[in-house]
């Protein structure tokens, strides 16, 4: 089994992915200006993505190890592949609904299928750290790039044109690309099967079971905070640039490319840092910065005056302070996944990634809807401020989370003596 084939292969299609589930926040405004939907009827297209993934991570992550996890990944890019495709053949806002559904059943088997992978390839827990927060950054470079790719097709003169949907042809050719590559790649599965005495019935038990662990019940709920945050400013922020900071279309899902830059750097530096440091200490650090951002950046957006000839350099600094969360944002998720998985057995890590995808696919969609309902209802920069309250909890959650981290650990040394 080649590694470096293999970690290429599952970088490529969270980069893939990144592209498609993280183009929500630029198809939101692209709906409102060209089907004339009002935003907290576009904010059911987060719903849309993240609810498929919720249930059928529930459904199929503990049966997944007997199905194979490559063959769930070819499923998955097949799946999209078609689903892109219908974007510009049958253009509406249905068609957006339909392929953020797709997009969600899919990302629930590529999620699985790749966090299982990776703790086949990696050899101890400071590895696991570090590959998953290489694959995270892969991800964010994806999130990085959808905005410009976005932002090429997007015709700012014209906010009805429906040129946007061109891009659709080149996301349907990556995923054809990226499943020659699996295709052709080996995997060798074995140590992430189940015993063969257990069913797909008691499997899926055991998955339920998990979550009545303390330490999986703290965990979860830690991770639900946090995608709730970073899907809140991910979806939105596009939208705010717009509304609030007075940007053109194409320049507000381009400036939010830098919230994306931030998370990648701030990921792929984990990589290293927490190959080499506790994840405790990082983690409480980067939970408070992002508070201080938020307080921060937010006062600069107020009272901002439209200029017909805005541009790079001239825009608010509003625009380039507050996508700096994602610089402290970025290796909380990561790290506290790897925590979580390398403490587990192996073969149960397809059901633990189950969870962890049902309630980040819930956090993501709480947050889209409950951001895109205040920011309709007052302002978006109410809407954002609101973002300190799950932040001060995602705090207190690490606290418990390492507490009970410790206890397992300790109880697991008692076995062992």
């Amino acid at each position: 089994m080649n590694h470096r084939r293999i970690l290429l292969a599952l970088f490529l299609i969270y980069f893939m992915f990144a592209i498609l589930l993280n183009s929500v926040g630029t198809v939101i405004l692209q709906v409102i200006n060209n089907y004339g939907v009002d935003k907290s009827s576009a904010s059911v297209l987060e719903g849309f993505k993240d609810l498929p993934i919720a249930i059928v991570s529930f459904l199929v992550a503990s049966s997944l190890p007997r199905f194979g996890y490559k063959k769930a990944m070819l499923v998955a890019l097949a799946i999209v592949a078609c689903a892109a495709l219908a974007m510009p053949l049958l253009p509406g806002f249905g068609t957006a609904k339909l392929l953020f559904l797709c997009v969600g059943v899919a990302f629930a088997l590529v999620k699985v299928s790749v966090y299982t992978t990776v703790g086949l390839v990696a050899e101890d827990r400071k590895q696991h750290a570090g590959i998953m927060n290489t694959l995270e950054g892969f991800f964010m470079v994806g999130v990085l790039s959808a905005y410009w790719i976005f932002g090429y097709f997007i015709d700012s003169e014209n906010p009805a044109s429906t040129s946007w949907l061109n891009v659709y042809w080149l996301l349907s050719a990556m995923c054809a690309l990226t499943f020659v590559l699996v295709l052709f790649t080996r995997f060798d599965e074995s140590a992430a099967v189940a015993p063969a005495s257990r069913g797909p019935a008691q499997d899926f038990m055991e998955m339920l079971r998990l979550f009545l662990r303390p330490l999986v019940c703290v965990f979860v709920l830690t991770a639900f905070l946090y995608v709730l945050i970073e899907q809140s400013v991910g979806t939105w922020l596009p939208t705010f640039n717009n509304e609030i900071l007075k940007l053109p279309a194409a320049m507000s899902v381009q400036v939010t490319s830098i919230y994306a830059f931030c998370l990648a750097v701030g990921r792929l530096s984990a990589g290293f840092i927490m190959r080499r440091l506790n994840w405790f200490p990082v983690m409480v650090a980067c939970v408070l910065a992002m508070g201080a951002v938020v307080l921060l950046a937010l006062p600069l957006s107020h009272g901002v005056a439209h200029d017909p000839d805005v541009s790079w350099a001239s825009a608010p600094l509003a625009a380039f302070v507050f996508p700096l969360i994602g610089l402290f944002m970025a290796p909380i998720y990561p790290g506290i996944n790897s925590v979580m998985l390398s403490s587990l057995p192996k073969h149960q890590h397809a059901a633990m990634t189950g969870l962890l995808v049902i309630f980040s696919a819930l956090g993501g969609t709480t947050g889209s809807m409950v951001t895109g309902y205040v920011f309709g209802r007052y302002n978006g920069q109410f809407a954002f401020y609101l973002t300190l309250v799950p932040i001060a909890l995602v705090l207190v959650g690490l606290f418990f989370f390492r507490r009970q981290v410790e206890r397992s650990a300790a109880g697991l040394t008692a076995q062992a003596a």
